[in-house]
């Protein structure tokens, strides 16, 4: 997009365009989304930026009517492969909090020169101004939806002092953390301290019944659940974090023929206990990638929805998702051993969680601990490639090195390496061993196999797929595509 292009999305004040681009006004020195319900200001008075960091950097003020750093993250940072998306993607996961711009040089594979280069001259702002802005979102959540204190708040988001933290606010909101705080929309003073509620933002339609079947199906035992009926359904689940540990629940949308929701954009409720705040961030870009929150569903259905064999299915299911994993490694083990095992795996090495949450008791055993237990099979040598890291399935992972170092395993068949690309790394673009796609589905191959297998699905279990609600047309019209489902059979 040009400058002109832009500023007619926020003419439009269209949605589809939220995280990839925002804009600043001059003569208020805000910046904002593009969806912004605010009076379109005048062409001569707008700024684009390619990030909110970098709106910041500028000397711009986060619009209080949009709040531009809650939106969902530019769709981008999951589909590249180079150094900036790879950078951005660590930075999601709070790497820069933890182990400094010496520590994100190091995972690239850069000096930290050059990655400062590349992302100020990409993205507008440095991987420092990057990580403050996401640690005043962080900080702006938990003043608003704890009751934790300010001291433990400027802590617990990442800053290295409360000097910083209160500068950094004020900085970025035009308000004292108190301020921050006594705004907080229907505010709860007596909201526990280590639970927090959250809207996870997703732009474009999101198709919650799939995905919500699929961890139904797959959920393992003492570490996660699905309880509910269709259409209201809630997964929990345990979480091995960086600095604790953490339950999390994420509800399913009501709504939608067939016990399906869609919803042409909004969030999904979550709640996050954590044994340490300062997991925050962590946590929650972890959930984002399992239900895959940051995909552009309105390029993924344009380009899988442009001609036969999926135009049907896309029809049918628009914003269908590819899941990622809320940890790359347990899912790449359970990629490998199956449901069964894995439960088996729990019971027999899991950690106990010091305080269980209802059928939640373990957190899944760390690979070191797989390989000292089993070590022999498919099972150790994953293990063992995965701790002391011969295969990195981090989210700085070059995915192309990764899948080689995964089928130099014994014991690992393609259809496993590719789920393990298509879950652990967030590939939007694999094709399993034996699904014939055609090329006309890149880059967003894992889609479209979701979409074959979702069509399966719905017929095997007579259900109606919900497009044609969602777009006002028939409810009952068949959306069964029978020699497309079928591939997957």
């Amino acid at each position: 997009m040009d400058d002109d292009s832009r500023y007619e999305a926020v003419r439009s004040r269209d949605g589809r365009f939220d995280g990839e681009f925002f804009f600043g006004v001059e003569t208020t020195g805000i910046y904002c989304r593009p969806s912004c319900p605010a009076v379109t200001p005048k062409r001569a008075n707008v700024r684009f930026f390619a990030t909110a960091a970098a709106a910041q950097r500028a000397g711009f003020r986060a619009c209080r009517r949009c709040r531009p750093d809650a939106v969902p993250g530019s769709a981008g940072w999951n589909v590249r492969a180079d150094v900036v998306g790879k950078a951005m993607r660590l930075i999601g996961d709070g790497v820069v909090d933890r182990e400094g711009v010496a520590g994100l040089a190091a995972r690239l594979g850069y000096s930290a020169r050059q990655v400062q280069r590349q992302l100020t001259a990409e993205l507008g702002a440095g991987p420092v101004a990057l990580a403050r802005t996401q640690r005043a979102h962080t900080a702006r959540v938990l003043l608003q939806t704890t009751g934790l204190p300010v001291t433990e708040i400027a802590f617990a988001s990442g800053f290295a002092s409360v000097r910083q933290f209160n500068d950094t606010i004020r900085a970025v909101y035009a308000a004292t953390p108190t301020q921050v705080r006594a705004a907080a929309p229907n505010r709860r003073d007596a909201a526990p301290a280590t639970e927090i509620p959250l809207r996870l933002a997703h732009r474009g339609p999101y198709l919650s019944g799939p995905v919500f079947d699929l961890l139904a199906a797959e959920a393992v035992t003492a570490v996660e659940e699905t309880t509910g009926a269709p259409g209201r359904r809630t997964y929990r689940r345990t979480l091995r974090l960086p600095y604790g540990t953490g339950v999390v629940a994420v509800g399913e949308r009501p709504g939608g023929p067939g016990g399906h929701s869609v919803h042409p954009g909004g969030w999904l409720e979550a709640r996050l206990r954590l044994t340490d705040p300062r997991d925050l961030t962590t946590a929650v870009q972890r959930l984002r990638r399992l239900f895959d929150l940051d995909a552009d569903p309105y390029a993924v259905d344009e380009r899988l929805g442009a001609g036969p064999p999926f135009a049907p299915l896309v029809a049918a299911r628009p914003g269908l998702r590819s899941p990622g994993a809320a940890d790359p490694e347990e899912a790449a083990v359970r990629a490998l051993v199956g449901r069964a095992e894995a439960e088996r795996l729990v019971r027999a090495y899991g950690k106990t969680l010091d305080a269980p949450s209802g059928t939640l008791t373990h957190l899944f055993p760390e690979p070191a601990v797989l390989a000292a237990a089993e070590p022999g099979g498919p099972l150790g040598a994953l293990s063992a490639a995965l701790a002391d890291g011969t295969v990195r399935l981090d989210p700085g992972a070059d995915r192309d090195e990764a899948e080689r170092a995964l089928r130099a395993l014994p014991g690992l068949t393609p259809a496993v390496v590719a789920e393990i690309r298509t879950r652990a790394l967030g590939d939007p673009d694999v094709a399993p061993p034996g699904t014939h796609l055609p090329d006309e589905c890149r880059p967003w191959r894992s889609y479209a196999v979701r979409h074959l297998r979702a069509a399966a699905h719905d017929a095997a279990t007579h259900r109606t797929a919900p497009g044609p609600a969602a777009h006002g047309t028939d409810p009952d019209a068949p959306v069964v595509h029978e020699a497309v489902a079928a591939r997957t059979r």
